[in-house]
């Protein structure tokens, strides 16, 4: 009968390597080094192979903690009121601790740098969401002021972001289009009243940036900030793009100077190019020659800012200075009224007090915002990880989600929309010597400035350049299409997953295209793990190396063993295929070879009950005959008969008499692989093939043994 030999480190596996001493310091001597290499030796010694119940009754596995019932009283102490501070408001530990001679400086140079990018920005991604450019500049005041207080990176420059805003831009778009505000003027024509959809629209943004926040906070103190994790980089990269593509759109109709209808739902992007192919004769020639200077202009300045970087004290804000320039020559040249030129309008000073939001939006939102939530998260703590990392500074993921959705909670009040992370202005915030949130705190001054006093100087401000600020800073994100090469050479399935979310969110629009991308992106996991790579190990000689023989010339089987290992871990939905390969790889048709077996038992029996018949009869045939007794003697008649073996079934047999399943890869067993790892016990076992297990987890152990009632033996 075959044993299962549940060994937890019996097989040296794909990842072992032959040891080796090397000398690295300088002067080492030759008898250390000597000594050194003795040793090694000495630990390659071979030693005896432990099951696990030996290995257990060797080890002395502690016990595990019995949980307790009762409920642990939690006890309000200094210093646990002290850590729970400065883990929700971080800047109470770090400011204390401010090096003001040598962060200070530089604080303020990059503070005043990132204010400055934010103006330009905040009054563009206004309008990309379809909102008065006003929100545009309390989105870059409230929400960079309160993180200060609870953000946890030191280099992002949280604030408004291209795709957050045509997320939002296309709710606006389908919730309240500008088709419900038409009023009629002198009883034929009818107008768009800007003044009430604007004010019914900052309405619902407010309101979808507080559930937003909502939604991040609460994920947050859940501890749930591992949910980025189900959107892969090239998932996250293939959005954006696609939402790229989608502000490119949004934005054609103030560089041509047409006015077209406002699509939502599927489809909706083309149907947008579509109507402004058709209204191309109509365009604007002075709406379109502004924004093409405005674009070569900012286009060449930000070029020379990239080159002569390291010479720059600071990068030349060509942004600001587009809008000054812009603003005054609509303002002397009157713009609007000669060349028909759109403005941005009116920008009311001052700050406003906090609304409420409007409640009975929540139910038709919440979709929405929570893919808000999400995105603008996932962007937010991957920009914060790589400058994390390359600064040698730890990012709490959970307190940037909190941070992130207190200041779109309370920014809600204040008619802000939602905000995330830009890589643009983080990258100035790094560049010009930023060191901590003390920069995010000056920039928001500098807006606050621009609210109260300067904000309606910018009456005048052609909406085309806006436009060409939006489109020149959605270089970086077409900058992204070079990632099919390089998925192409590195990764298939990745590739996949890029080239569908792209595709699905030009498509389906940005909402229902990132749960389509979401739902691929796991399907592919599925498909890997249901389709991993099957391999029968060889050792390479002269090594304790084990590799795939399929693979390496060099690898050989160990005679009479088959080692087999799969890619990934075991459960319900892989674990047919994997006793399928399982006895492909064997060589052997297991299930034939069984099939056989039992009719040759079968045929086997029907002979022995013959004999037993004939047997009958003769001894009753002598016994009705005289009185002489007949006593058959046979050498194995005291002893119970022995189970027919293949070879006395005249079947063929295996050319190996064990077979070795690599664990070392599964990180937990379901009871559904327990169920086909027992089927493949048994089938091997009726072929005469022992069966064992090297590098099983140790809670996989338990429950091969107890699920399986295999018997644990040497």
């Amino acid at each position: 009968m075959a044993r299962a030999l549940l060994g937890s480190c019996a097989l040296p596996c794909c990842g072992t390597r032959r040891e080796r001493v090397v000398g690295t310091k300088t002067g080492m001597k030759e008898g250390q080094v000597g000594m050194a290499a003795e040793m090694a030796l000495s630990h390659r010694a071979p030693r005896e192979v432990l099951s696990e119940a030996e290995l257990e009754e060797v080890a002395q596995r502690k016990p595990p903690a019995k949980p307790s019932v009762r409920l642990r009283k939690i006890r309000c102490t200094g210093s646990a009121a002290k850590s729970l501070l400065f883990r929700f408001l971080p800047f109470l530990y770090w400011l204390p601790r401010y090096p003001v001679k040598d962060w200070l400086l530089g604080d303020i140079t990059s503070g005043f740098s990132v204010g400055i990018m934010h103006l330009p920005q905040g009054l563009a991604y206004a309008l990309l969401a379809g909102l008065p450019p006003v929100t545009g500049l309390y989105s870059s005041f409230y929400p960079v002021f309160l993180y200060f207080f609870f953000g946890t990176s030191r280099h992002n420059s949280v604030g408004p972001f291209a795709v957050i805003s045509v997320m939002i831009g296309s709710l606006t778009e389908s919730l309240l289009p500008s088709e419900n505000f038409l009023e009629s003027v002198n009883g034929s024509n009818a107008t768009v009243n800007e003044a009430l959809r604007d004010a019914a629209r900052v309405e619902l943004v407010a309101t979808v940036t507080v559930l937003t926040g909502i939604f991040q906070v609460a994920l947050g103190l859940l501890q749930f900030g591992f949910v980025v994790t189900y959107l892969s980089d090239p998932l996250v990269r293939g959005y954006t793009t696609a939402a790229s593509v989608h502000v490119l759109v949004s934005q054609l109709k103030n560089v041509f100077g047409v006015s077209v209808g406002e699509y939502s739902g599927p489809l909706s992007l083309f149907e947008t190019v579509i109507e402004i192919c058709k209204k191309l004769p109509q365009t604007n020639v002075g709406t379109l020659v502004t924004a093409i200077i405005a674009m070569v202009a900012i286009f060449i300045v930000k070029e020379l800012n990239h080159k002569f970087a390291a010479k720059l004290p600071m990068p030349i804000p060509i942004e600001l200075i587009t809008i000054i320039i812009s603003t005054g020559i609509s303002y002397g040249v009157n713009l609007n009224d000669k060349f028909g030129i759109s403005v941005v309008g009116t920008i009311p000073s001052g700050l406003k007090p906090p609304v409420v939001p409007n409640f009975s939006y929540f139910g038709q939102v919440a979709g929405n915002a929570f893919a808000i939530a999400v995105v603008g998260y996932a962007i937010c703590i991957s920009l914060g990880k790589i400058f994390a990392l390359k600064h040698g500074y730890k990012v709490d993921s959970n307190q940037e989600l909190i941070a992130l959705g207190l200041c779109n909670f309370l920014g809600g009040f204040f008619q802000c929309f939602a905000i995330s992370c830009s890589m643009s202005r983080s990258l100035v915030q790094e560049t010009t010597g930023g060191n901590s949130q003390v920069a995010g705190v000056l920039s928001s001054l500098v807006i606050l400035v621009t609210i109260l006093k300067i904000g309606e100087l910018f009456y005048d401000l052609p909406k085309a350049i806006l436009a060409a600020i939006i489109i020149i800073n959605l270089k970086g994100m077409f900058k992204q299409f070079s990632d099919l090469s390089m998925l192409w050479k590195s990764n298939r399935v990745d590739l996949m997953v890029w080239i569908v979310t792209f595709v699905a969110t030009l498509l389906l629009n940005l909402d229902i295209g990132l749960a389509a991308s979401v739902a691929f992106g796991l399907l592919t996991v599925i498909f890997r793990t249901q389709l991993p790579h099957y391999s029968v190990l060889g050792r390479i000689s002269n090594t304790d190396v084990y590799r795939d023989v399929a693979e390496y010339e060099m690898a050989q089987e160990v005679p009479g063993v088959k080692i087999f290992r799969s890619s990934c871990t075991l459960y319900f939905a892989n674990v047919e295929l994997y006793a399928d390969a399982l006895k492909k790889k064997s060589g052997i048709n297991v299930d034939r070879l069984i099939q056989k077996k039992k009719k040759a038992l079968k045929k086997l029996k029907k002979q022995q009950k013959k004999a037993e018949k004939e047997k009958a009869k003769r001894k009753k045939n002598t016994e009705d005959g005289p009185g002489v007794a007949v006593i058959e003697l046979s050498a194995g008649e005291s002893s119970a008969p022995s189970e027919p073996t293949l070879r006395s079934l005249g079947l063929p047999q295996p050319s190996f008499h064990a077979v070795i399943l690599d664990f070392s890869s599964v990180s937990f067993v379901d009871t559904v692989s327990i169920k086909i790892l027992k089927n493949i016990f048994r089938d091997f076992r009726d072929i005469e093939v022992d069966v064992f297990i090297a590098s099983c987890p140790g809670d996989g152990c338990c429950r091969l043994s107890h699920g399986s009632n295999l018997s644990v033996g040497p």
